[in-house]
């Protein structure tokens, strides 16, 4: 499964926003400027996950985006699901019932093996980044980096 470049983006965002200091905030050109990234795409990436629940984004001078909710409480998934959706990656087309190798209709009365082990594979992933919150993240990050996050996006 490859997801797009903009899933990269809205992880490591989430992930400084949750550096921040409570009340604090960080617009899209900012968090822009500090990855380098394109900040109009960026913005939409961000207002996704502002729909989603994940970000609260507010307006003014001091405006910007902050996390919607604690960190423990937000979700790799969460997050990834609210730029890319929930869609599963793999689609049985049943090609298993085409062509001069077509299996009898009888045949094909339970899921395809295939489609079954790429559904297995996909709930594993989605549980796996489920058990995964930006709480978590930041116990892994160097200690330091909150410090230095801060000083950057708030500077």
């Amino acid at each position: 499964m490859k997801l797009p470049t903009s899933t990269e983006w809205v992880l490591h965002c989430a992930a400084s926003l949750a550096q921040l200091q409570s009340g604090d905030t960080a617009s899209a050109a900012q968090l822009a400027a500090y990855y380098d990234l394109p900040a109009p795409y960026l913005a939409k990436q961000l207002q996704a996950l502002t729909k989603a629940g994940v970000l609260a984004a507010s307006t003014g001078p001091r405006g910007g985006f902050r996390l919607a909710r604690p960190a423990a409480e937000i979700t790799l998934l969460q997050i990834v699901e609210a730029v890319d959706g929930p869609a599963r990656p793999y689609e049985c087309r049943e090609i298993r019932q085409q062509g001069r190798g077509a299996l009898p209709r009888e045949d094909c009365q339970d899921t395809c093996v295939l489609a079954r082990k790429m559904a297995d594979a996909h709930d594993a992933w989605r549980r796996s980044l489920a058990g995964v919150s930006l709480a978590d993240i930041l116990d892994e990050i160097p200690a330091d980096a909150p410090a230095r996050t801060r000083r950057i996006l708030m500077g």
